[in-house]
């Protein structure tokens, strides 16, 4: 597949960080597993993967918490 943002390169298995923000929530995820293209950066994340961001920031949400940056596990 073709990076669908610059059509240059085929993205590789790498490591990225994701930011997260609804409203006053800042979530900030460090080397999140995705494929990532050499040329422009932009990274694609599977579906499990993008699930269980999803379910952090929920995690999140439902302490309080406003700011949090973590490891992905």
């Amino acid at each position: 597949m073709k990076c669908l943002m610059c059509k240059q390169a085929e993205p590789r298995p790498g490591l990225t960080t994701v930011t997260l923000e609804r409203g006053e929530l800042s979530l900030v995820l460090k080397n999140v597993p995705a494929l990532v293209c050499p040329e422009c950066g932009e990274a694609y994340a599977d579906e499990a993967t993008a699930a269980r961001l999803l379910e952090t920031a929920l995690e999140m949400e439902y302490n309080g918490l406003l700011m949090d940056v973590r490891q992905f596990a």
